[in-house]
């Protein structure tokens, strides 16, 4: 009787759901642990959701929790580490007496079942990615919890919820010979748009004032749909839900960019003027044994176009450093290209060898030594680089999106920087402005920098 009662107010719905589907009080406590990127991030909020709808008390304290569930990152040898250790503090606590459980899932699951089944035998459940619903539902019952459909696009946002992450796809089709990513997540899938509209509009009426569009490849989006990337309309029909300030693109790789992406940066207001392209490399060399598609002279008319057709565009970039076969002359002409197109925001990583990836059998490995002086050169580059341009803000005013504060200063940004990754606006505290709320945007006039960060006053 319950679901045709036709029910407009999405927290009325979840409050009948839980008076008359599950009256049963559960006091399980669970804490959630998630590590690596944003994708994750999403995951987890959707099995938050789950949980809560099935009265389970999600906590953030050790001592309180009787469950952990870890979502786990698969995808290089530091992020491994981070998982591996992070489960033996769980198990230890387990051990201990200080847990009943504790679940293990993720991209580090999917990699290695068998390799932490026989090694950690301790963990009570592993389920790998909970993007799967299967995946999902196994881990709910692990916890005597049910899977209920009804709330599909339903998450609990991690704090600060003023940004959110909206994961469009699922997967990768890409080669590129270094990465993992297809053999743990699959193939791509391409979200309907209806779906993600309607996840869009819950957002919205969570309030969240950025939303920030991930995928393994944001530009992969519709292709398995509609037979062509069709991220351009995708983000044309997001932009006009209302209460998004900011929408933000992540992960667009340069291959095969859908130019009409462009076109609707260039009109839409609330489409931030920023967008974030892992080139991953310039020598073409390399481009080649890294299997990305793409060529030196593809990737800087793009970049040159997005500036050219928005000249107040922030790019963004990741670099892969010391991949087999990487030249002294490959590097050289990667580092020169860094100073001449100066980059707005840019990250680095340092190859790994992953089994499993083609690039694990080629010759001619860089020594870590190498890499790391290679990451240190890129980065003082791209230090000078962040220091003259903040040198330029200086008496400029943005609009900024305040996300915390300390105890003498608040933090925010402007359109140019996504959270977590890029840089910040620091503003002092003073009599004048204490009572400024986290999650609002302010006009801040910028009035001193130092590389990799603004200072502002509210006006």
């Amino acid at each position: 009787m319950l679901f045709i009662i036709p029910l407009k107010n999405r927290e009325l719905q979840l409050h009948f759901f839980r008076i008359f589907v599950y009256m049963k009080v559960k006091s399980c406590k669970i804490k959630i642990i998630t590590l690596g990127c944003s994708k994750n991030i999403v995951d987890s909020e959707f099995l938050t959701a789950q949980l809560s709808a099935n009265n389970m008390e999600i906590t953030g304290s050790d001592k309180k929790a009787d469950v952990v569930i870890i979502n786990t990152c698969g995808f290089i040898n530091d992020a491994k580490k981070e998982s591996v250790n992070t489960i033996l503090k769980a198990v230890a606590n387990k051990l201990n007496g200080k847990l009943k459980k504790v679940i293990v899932a993720g991209c580090l699951v999917e990699r290695y079942i068998t390799e932490l089944k026989k090694e950690i035998p301790e963990i009570d459940k592993l389920v790998g990615t909970v993007d799967n619903r299967k995946n999902l539902k196994n881990l709910l019952n692990e916890v005597d919890a049910d899977y209920i459909k009804e709330l599909a696009g339903e998450r609990v946002l991690t704090a600060p919820s003023h940004f959110s992450y909206l994961k469009i796809s699922e997967g990768c089709d890409r080669k590129c010979s270094f990465c993992v990513i297809p053999q743990i997540r699959g193939r791509h899938r391409s979200k309907k748009l209806h779906v993600i509209l309607n996840e869009a509009k819950l957002l919205a009426e969570k309030d969240v004032r950025e939303l920030i569009i991930i995928a393994q490849d944001s530009t992969y989006w519709g292709k398995d749909i509609y037979g062509k990337r069709k991220l351009g309309m995708l983000l044309s029909k997001l932009s006009e839900i209302k209460n998004f300030k900011w929408i933000r693109i992540m992960y667009a790789y340069p291959s095969g960019f859908p130019q009409d992406v462009i076109s609707v940066m260039k009109h839409s207001e609330n489409i931030c003027r920023y967008i974030d392209i892992p080139i991953q490399h310039i020598s073409d060399n390399v481009l080649k044994r890294m299997k990305r598609g793409t060529t030196s002279k593809t990737i800087i008319n793009l970049l040159e176009k997005l500036r050219k057709e928005i000249p107040d565009i922030a790019i963004r970039t990741t670099l892969l450093l010391g991949h087999p076969g990487e030249t002294e002359k490959d590097f050289e002409e990667l580092l020169n290209f860094i100073g001449e197109f100066k980059f707005d925001r840019l990250g680095t990583f340092i190859y790994s060898d992953e089994e499993g990836t083609p690039s694990f059998n080629l010759r001619n490995k860089i020594p870590q030594k190498e890499k790391l002086l290679r990451q240190k050169l890129i980065h003082n580059a791209q230090r000078e680089i962040s220091y003259n341009n903040n040198m330029k803000e200086i008496e400029k005013v943005y609009e900024v999106l305040i996300d915390g504060k300390e105890k003498n200063y608040y933090t925010g940004r402007t359109y140019k920087d996504a959270p977590e990754v890029d840089q910040q606006v620091v503003i002092s505290k003073n009599k004048k402005n204490r009572n400024i709320e986290i999650g609002k945007f302010y006009n801040v006039g910028i009035c001193d920098f130092e590389e990799f960060d603004l200072f502002g006053k509210i006006l």
